[in-house]
């Protein structure tokens, strides 16, 4: 195996150009899983651990920045993310144990694409953008249209996340993550939502990817009551079978999911 290790953005997206094929690595979180299980594929690796600039949480004109190096621990000290995305911050703390929200990076969340990806809900429902960059420029995508498949995205082999924007966020912030066990577990189910005037919701680990909840969003919003809702919820979404968990299971557990967050949500 080969490590290229750039000292700037720049190098690295050269490196990148120049080595069609090498895979980015971060904190390490997914790929040394699948190293230790002997399903790694590839054999030359992009080291983006050092390149500090990418670890930058910042807010500039009512858009919150947040850097694809930023790490889960990161998020959940900062006073940007708890002020202004306060559920990334509570969906931070859900991910793994220490080791792994000090490793763990919100980028790599991203780009490993894992449908049970607890960030992802939280950032499908706030309407973020995902920052990609290549050595020939910059583009922005919007999460909900940047999965095509499982674990498959629009990201180029030449390109990087750099950063994730998230724009003004009004109402109330809500998460929830069920799995085995509170922590260090993966999600059987995981939604996230926005109750303001017009209301935001998205689910995982219910489909290849995780999902955005546009008619059960409608229903609410229109003032239908959360039976309606519910119906909607359950015509809107097709849950899958796993090792995890049953189709039925879900699909009970999304819908209690969703009156547990209207209910939650419903202010004085």
């Amino acid at each position: 195996m080969e490590l290229l290790q750039p000292r700037t953005v720049d190098e690295a997206l050269l490196l990148l150009r120049e080595n069609p094929g090498a895979t980015p690595v971060a904190g390490g979180t997914d790929l040394y899983v699948a190293l230790n299980l002997g399903t790694l594929q590839g054999t030359r690796f992009l080291d983006l651990w050092g390149l500090d600039e990418l670890r930058q949480i910042r807010e500039a004109d009512g858009v919150l920045s947040v850097g694809a190096l930023a790490s889960y621990s990161e998020i959940i000290r900062s006073r940007a993310v708890r002020a202004r995305l306060p559920m990334l911050a509570s969906a931070a703390r859900e991910i793994g144990g220490v080791q792994i929200q000090n490793r763990g990076t919100l980028g790599g969340n991203i780009a490993n694409g894992s449908p049970a990806g607890d960030s992802l809900p939280v950032l499908l429902a706030a309407d973020a953008t995902v920052v990609l960059r290549s050595a020939a420029g910059e583009r922005r995508i919007q999460l909900v249209d940047f999965y095509v498949g499982y674990r498959q995205s629009v990201i180029r082999p030449d390109e990087i996340i750099v950063a994730v924007e998230v724009p003004r966020t009004d109402g109330r912030q809500w998460f929830r993550k069920v799995g085995t066990r509170a922590a260090q577990a993966i999600s059987k189910v995981v939604m996230a939502g926005v109750r303001g005037e017009r209301v935001r919701l998205a689910i995982g680990s219910m489909a290849a990817v995780p999902l955005r909840l546009r008619r059960t969003e409608e229903a609410l919003t229109s003032g239908a009551g959360i039976e309606h809702a519910r119906a909607e919820l359950e015509a809107e979404i097709s849950p899958i079978d796993d090792l995890r968990s049953t189709e039925r299971y879900r699909r009970r557990v999304a819908g209690n999911l969703l009156e547990r967050f209207w209910r939650e949500t419903a202010g004085e």
